[in-house]
């Protein structure tokens, strides 16, 4: 009876955890998971990156669905369709507002809004204010990680039947 009354004394007195002050945005990619096959290990990240600016911001429940769903169709474009479903399906489990990770949905602001998780909200006037202060930053840091993890483009088509007659010609000649 003593601890469950020490609790609701520490809750009413001690100052609620503010969810309002959004952090500068961070990216490590595809968290937990690769950003692309090993021929090519960056040739998806920018759509995790993409995802995690909306992530970094949050908001409603469908605001989500939207960002999980551009991100599927970004990998997919990739030409990687199986691995564009399993990441989808991996973010739609893991990556909500109510998991306390460092990659759920909201993950700039505070877990904590008060004592309750600050789960699907739309951004208030101030925090939206907020957004567009730090979002030329974020920016900024989502160009200076494509500079630092660049894609590969794949051999053109062309490219690659050239180098192919060339290695039959040689072959052919018994080079």
């Amino acid at each position: 009876m003593r601890i469950a009354h020490a609790l609701i004394c520490l809750l009413l007195i001690a100052p609620p955890v503010m969810a309002d002050t959004l952090q500068p945005f961070a990216t490590d990619g595809c968290s937990l998971w690769i950003d692309g096959p090993p021929g090519n290990p960056n040739l998806w990240r920018h759509c995790c990156v993409a995802h995690d600016l909306a992530y970094w911001v949050g908001g409603t429940e469908e605001q989500r669905k939207q960002a999980d769903d551009a991100m599927k169709q970004c990998i997919r474009k990739a030409q990687q369709p199986m691995i564009a479903t399993h990441t989808y399906n991996s973010v739609r489990m893991g990556g909500g507002p109510y998991w306390p990770s460092t990659y759920r949905w909201g993950y700039g602001w505070h877990y904590l809004n008060g004592i309750w998780p600050r789960g699907y909200k739309t951004p208030s006037p101030d925090e939206k204010a907020q957004i567009n202060r730090l979002m030329p930053a974020a920016l900024q840091l989502i160009a200076e990680d494509a500079m630092r993890n660049p894609v590969h483009p794949p051999p053109s088509p062309a490219a690659h039947s050239s180098a192919d007659a060339h290695s039959s010609a040689a072959s052919s000649a018994g080079l």
